[in-house]
């Protein structure tokens, strides 16, 4: 068997785990639910039950690399912040507890590197998928929530209090009458997550009987005005932030990738026209990409670490 590391990506309903080789390509991968509420000892349990089960009997891992839910510190590998979602997590030594939880498995002096899930996205996306050949890439994950990873000079920011590029938390114009998971108002993931999208439609008198934001993209699909108008406010203040972003930071490339973005062009329309209303025309021609990796993306983000990790 070849060398083989292990990527992890932690998040907060699904684990997926991957045995990948010198060039970051998945060969196998197995997922379970994450355990989020039964605190670190579970989440980590069920990553080394997943090695357990990718890696052959006799076979030991070359490193591992693991993308999770949180803000990381990524030099120790130590989870510093995270939403209620994972019961105790702020302060877990992750990196410890996953070389500690595979033991014999892993060998001596490998590295376990962590970063959060998004810088995992990022490095992926920068490596191999739509950002790869750029020097810089901001690639934003817009989703449940939104996150955002920021390779410069093609190494990853990670910023002074391991949050660089964290654009969720951007003032957006347009939000400002919803309350970001964060507990302000007027944050870019108050209203461009999927979350947001659907708190957006409600807020305009929308039809209760619409779930989540999949059910407004349908709605707005089959041409329900308020459902539309929605869906084009939540891209606009997405295209609005990249903008803003984009102005402060000068990336060769953007990146957008995510479940919400699967939406197409009802999304992607009105996300480009906002960001060409707000962009300087020096920034009118930087290249914004959908992602091209997919749920891969994490996976292969981590693995690169493990390998490249001194």
């Amino acid at each position: 068997m070849p060398e083989v590391v292990l990527a992890v990506d932690i998040g907060g309903t699904k684990t997926a785990a991957a045995l990948a080789d010198r060039s970051d390509v998945l060969l196998r991968t197995e997922v379970a639910a994450t355990p989020a509420a039964d605190g670190p000892a579970a989440v980590v349990a069920t990553v080394a039950a997943l090695a357990e089960r990718l890696l052959p009997a006799g076979a030991t891992f070359a490193g591992v690399g693991i993308g999770t839910a949180g803000v990381v510190n990524a030099a120790t590998g130590t989870i510093v912040s995270a939403t209620d979602t994972f019961a105790d997590w702020p302060g877990t030594p992750l990196a410890a507890l996953v070389r500690t939880a595979l033991g014999s498995r892993l060998r001596p002096a490998a590295p376990v590197a962590v970063q959060n899930d998004v810088d995992a996205h990022a490095a992926g996306e920068y490596r191999h998928g739509a950002a790869a050949g750029a020097a810089s890439a901001l690639v934003v994950a817009v989703g449940t929530g939104v996150g955002a990873g920021l390779i410069l000079d093609g190494r990853p920011a990670r910023g002074a209090h391991h949050v660089a590029g964290e654009i969720a938390h951007v003032p957006t114009p347009g939000a400002e009458h919803l309350r970001c998971p964060c507990g302000r108002r007027g944050h870019l993931e108050a209203i461009g997550s999927g979350l947001g999208l659907h708190r957006h439609y409600l807020s305009l008198g929308g039809d209760p009987g619409l779930r989540d934001a999949r059910a407004v993209a349908a709605a707005a699909t089959a041409e329900d005005r308020l459902a539309l108008r929605a869906l084009e406010d939540s891209a606009a203040a997405v295209g609005r932030a990249l903008a803003g972003a984009a102005a402060l930071l000068d990336p060769e490339r953007v990146v957008v990738t995510g479940g919400v973005p699967n939406i197409g062009e009802p999304w992607w329309g009105p996300m480009r026209a906002a960001y060409r209303a707000e962009a300087i025309d020096a920034l009118q021609s930087t290249p914004i990409l959908p992602g091209a990796l997919g749920d891969d993306a994490p996976l292969r983000g981590a693995a690169a670490s493990a390998w490249r990790t001194p």
